[in-house]
């Protein structure tokens, strides 16, 4: 049993917990695609490294920085499925083709600059792990968690989108997940504790990002725009700001809520909840303008 697990969820799928009602109270609605830990005998059967491997692939614990915003009700869609198993942050098709026996012919596969680093969306390896798996996988068993994980995840997250925008005009989805602290600008500098990603403007309006911008600043932290991390397939597939649904990805260092061993929740767990819960709270306070259903320009 998890020591820091989070209250019952409104809803359990094998992919995904939800919390929060069907239609959010809030135009903003949370989603945490790479918390997830539940891992599976099958899964473990097929690695070639240890467990504790594969959890650096996870954004460690970044579910518990929602805490307070399940609390106060918002809609919130948390992975179960670890990144490892397949990573809901990538298109579906989005694949290495190494990693898979009997593709048919006919699926078309995308590639990326993650893809061809490793972290497609089945992950292939990590820096000091070449390989994670013993061998490639049968297009039946990526088919499988596509269908069972990767869909129904993003179609709960559609649903609770939408009805965010019917209810109250608009609707701003946070992606969240934590990163590796970033090394500093240069000698001297200090490094950015937050990332705000738009994906350079297409998938939000510049105000909200400003206004995510200074609720951070107001806390105390050092924040960047889309560099080193202009957000992924999340805000990519969900933001549509002129159908005004817009999506933030946000990316905190994890060193400010874990331990020093970045195991388990450390000393800074409640300001980073704090932040989260400020930045939620400001976006969905935010009053639309008229042009507010319009990216940056």
């Amino acid at each position: 049993m998890d020591p820091f697990a989070l209250p019952r969820p409104t809803e359990s799928h094998p992919a995904f917990d939800r919390y929060g009602p069907l239609v959010p109270a809030h135009p903003v609605v949370l989603s945490i695609p790479h918390a997830g830990r539940n891992y599976d005998a099958d899964l473990l059967t097929r690695t070639r490294v240890r467990p504790e491997v594969l959890r650096r692939l996870e954004d460690r614990w970044a579910d518990l920085l929602a805490l307070p915003l399940i609390e106060q009700g918002y809609s919130i869609v948390v992975a179960r499925a670890p990144r490892a198993m397949i990573d809901l942050n990538r298109h579906e098709r989005e694949i290495d083709p190494a990693m898979v026996m009997d593709l048919p012919r006919e699926i078309a596969l995308r590639t990326s600059q993650k893809l061809r680093g490793g972290l497609g969306l089945i992950p292939r390896r990590l820096s000091g792990a070449a390989e994670l798996w013993r061998g490639p996988l049968p297009w039946a068993e990526v088919e499988r968690r596509i269908d069972a994980v990767h869909r129904p995840y993003h179609a709960a997250l559609d649903r609770l989108l939408k009805a965010a925008r019917d209810v109250h005009g608009h609707a701003i989805l946070i992606d969240l997940h934590s990163m590796p602290p970033l090394a500093p600008a240069g000698p001297g500098g200090m490094a950015p504790s937050l990332i705000f990603g738009d994906r350079f403007g297409q998938a939000a309006s510049g105000r909200l990002m400003t206004l995510a911008g200074d609720v951070a600043a107001g806390h105390g932290f050092l924040t960047a725009q889309n560099h080193p991390y202009a957000g992924d397939h999340m805000i990519e597939r969900h933001g549509r700001p002129a159908q005004a649904i817009h999506a933030l990805q946000v990316e905190i260092d994890r060193t400010f809520y874990l331990d020093m061993a970045l195991e388990r929740p450390g000393p800074g767990l409640g300001r980073m909840r704090a932040l989260v819960g400020a930045l939620a709270h400001a976006l969905a306070h935010a009053l639309p303008r008229a042009d507010f259903a319009l990216a940056a320009e």
